[in-house]
């Protein structure tokens, strides 16, 4: 293992080597793998990758695209979480702290430092954050990214033009990091293809096979083909975030909910609403939240709410209430507020929170979880991006416990990432055709959503974008002017629930939120 806290070279790998067909065959033969994972997020990513450099022989299946659910759909931060040290949770903040370190140094193209600022409105507000933000600063130790401090009212505004200014004493300035989600996962990808794993995307598990009681492996359907196979292996990890109960009832029909799953929306607005290189934090709302404004991608990105729902969903929606809750919060706070019209895109992602009493989804527990059921499937669930690498860990350490596996100590720590580049704006047709060769991009979506930010960062210009990338994937795949028009056509539909006008004032609001 490399020592002293530098990140380990993947050597001169280059970012590619992902074939899906070749994925296919390889995961078709009737070997015996050391791990399977299932769930190709970033907590299953980052396990694959976490197995695959320890020597384990692994494979990961996804049903959908990588990181296509929660972990495309992020706040896109990677913090210790201020709002948790409120809470008196020391532990999670001074770990996510670490990992926030950790990954600056392992993924420096696609994590970076970014200065936040809460604006002070009333006299005790100076004292209280900075005292709370020194100990945050503390508790990052040597992988701190600086020294928070007390802002007069006009170092305030020159961090902030555009906030609200009647009223405002000043600001705590403190340090943080921001990501792009989608793209570290296809970093993660990437670097375990690097690394001798088999990552395989739409292909849905239907089944755990069986031997003396014990889960030996998976029943996987192929989503383009509809061919079943079996997959083998020693230890299968269940990794797939807030379908994760499902999951456990293919192994235990009668197995308690872990989860009870809680929506974060999200919009998206132009630049100018928030210029400058800092971003803001809105310490806390009446349902004990904080939320960020974000300079993203030349975006400005706002989020984020916590609405308790039934029932996990692929397609998570915005409710309206939603919506209207961080318009007004951003009414409040900014000078000039983003109206409906102003919205470029407005997105929603599911937190799988794990059940620990009574309570709604802010009081539930943020922490991770590794489950081993009495038939040997491990579970991992919880946690948040920024302690991936962490959950990660833990979920194989308990894999090479519970089956006796052979393997090295974990060395993710010191492991550098293969850096992949977002696009910000429609992809060239090159870039669709590397999407597809050296990514596994299989549809539209793919592209326009994770292999490029389109989607997220404006749905409309999307929508354009979606014949030229369809025709360039096509010609690519070897698929026929149908399919390129089918590709266009549900693009057209998933990307309209992206654009704020569709989710119109005075329909239906459950979960009302109220500020």
């Amino acid at each position: 293992m490399a020592r002293g806290g530098e990140a380990r070279e993947v050597g001169t790998a280059r970012a590619g080597g992902m074939n899906r067909d070749a994925s296919l065959r390889a995961l078709g033969t009737a070997e015996v793998w050391d791990v399977v994972i299932i769930g190709g997020g970033a907590t299953g990513l980052g396990a694959a990758l976490d197995a695959a450099t320890r020597g384990l022989r692994t494979a990961l299946v996804e049903q959908g695209d990588f990181a296509q659910e929660t972990s495309s759909r992020s706040t896109k931060l990677i913090h210790g979480g201020v709002r948790y040290l409120q809470q008196g949770n020391i532990s999670l903040v001074r770990s996510a702290l670490r990992e926030r370190g950790l990954l600056l140094k392992s993924a420096p193209g696609l994590v970076r430092p970014l200065t936040f600022v809460i604006p002070n409105y009333a006299r005790w507000e100076a004292p209280f954050y900075t005292i709370g933000l020194k100990l945050y600063d503390a508790l990052a130790g040597s992988l701190g990214l600086g020294v928070s401090r007390h802002l007069s009212r006009a170092e305030t505004l020159v961090h902030l033009p555009t906030v609200a200014p009647r009223g405002l004493r000043g600001g705590v300035l403190y340090h943080d990091a921001q990501f792009d989600d989608a793209r570290l996962a296809i970093s993660l990808a990437q670097t375990f293809s690097v690394h001798g794993g088999i990552a395989l995307n739409y292909a849905r598990v239907t089944g755990l096979l069986r031997e003396s009681g014990r889960v030996a492996g998976v029943r996987v359907r192929d989503l383009e083909s509809c061919a079943e196979m079996e997959i083998r292996a020693r230890a299968v990890i269940n990794a797939t975030g807030v379908f994760a109960d499902e999951v456990r009832a293919l192994d235990d029909s009668e197995a308690s909910p872990m989860l009870a799953p809680s929506q974060g929306a999200h919009i998206v607005v132009a630049r100018d609403f928030l210029p400058g290189a800092s971003a803001m934090m809105i310490p806390r709302t009446e349902d004990a939240r904080v939320i960020f404004a974000i300079p993203w991608h030349d975006r400005v990105l706002f989020g984020t709410t916590d609405t308790p729902v039934a029932n996990a969903v692929r397609e998570p929606r915005p409710l309206d209430a939603e919506i209207e809750f961080l318009l007004a919060h951003a009414a409040k706070h900014l000078a000039r507020a983003p109206g409906r019209a102003d919205v470029l895109s407005a997105f929603a992602g599911l937190r799988p929170l794990v059940r620990r009493g009574a309570g709604r989804g802010a009081a539930l527990s943020r922490d991770h979880v590794v489950a081993i059921s009495p038939s040997g499937l491990l579970t991992i669930t919880g946690g948040k991006w920024t302690t991936y690498r962490l959950m990660a860990e833990d979920v194989v350490d308990a894999a090479i416990k519970t089956v006796g596996l052979s393997a090295r100590d974990c060395v993710t720590r010191e492991l550098r990432l293969i850096d992949v580049a977002s696009s910000t704006k429609n992809p060239s047709e090159a870039e669709v055709v590397h999407a597809v060769r050296e990514e596994m991009a299989r549809t539209v979506e793919d592209v326009l959503a994770s292999r490029s930010r389109t989607l997220f960062l404006d749905a409309r210009a999307s929508v354009t974008a979606a014949p030229t990338v369809a025709k360039a994937m096509a010609a690519e795949l070897g698929r026929d002017a149908l399919w390129e028009a089918e590709q266009v056509s549900a693009f057209a539909a998933l990307a309209s629930s992206y654009v704020c006008d569709a989710l119109a004032p005075g329909s239906a609001r459950p979960g009302k939120l109220s500020i």
